[in-house]
Formats: structure tokens, C-alpha cells, sequence
């Protein structure tokens, strides 16, 4: 059995960064990211975006719990 991590496909479905993608590490359970901060490069804000309902499998994945890209929601821009 594998005990990497793994890495995924974020796909940010709205918001500032609406139609962009991110490739993203599982938790250390596997399980994907809840909420994603995605720094604004030079600008002192992030990007905050939460998991949404949809997600992706690859049919070539050996391990179909994982998913290969999930969908997420813009909630909010954040300050430093």
C-alpha cells in the first residue's frame, strides 16, 4: 500500500480566482483540504475558499477513495 500523501486538482469555481486551478496535498488522513488561503502575490490578502460539494475520481486512480479534483467556493477575502 502507498503512504504518500498525494497531491490533487483544486478547482476554484468562483470568485477572484474563478476557472483557475491548484494542485493541492491531501491531509495526512487522505482526506482533501477543507479550506484553501491562497495568498495574493505582494498585496497582503488571501484568497479564502472552502471544499464544495463537487468532486472528480480519475479512472485510471488504483485508489478510488481519492479523489483527482474538488471543487471550491470563494467565502472572503482576508487582511494581513
Amino acid at each position: 500500500m502507498d503512504t504518500s500523501v498525494g497531491s490533487y486538482t483544486a478547482k476554484l469555481t468562483d470568485g477572484p480566482l474563478e476557472g483557475k486551478t491548484i494542485r493541492i496535498d491531501f491531509l495526512d488522513s487522505g482526506d482533501p483540504q477543507p479550506r484553501l488561503e491562497i495568498p495574493v502575490e505582494s498585496t497582503g490578502k488571501r484568497y479564502l475558499y472552502l471544499r464544495a460539494a463537487g468532486v472528480e475520481y480519475a479512472s485510471e486512480d488504483t485508489d478510488s477513495r481519492r479523489p483527482s479534483a474538488v471543487d471550491y467556493r470563494y467565502l472572503e477575502t482576508l487582511f494581513d
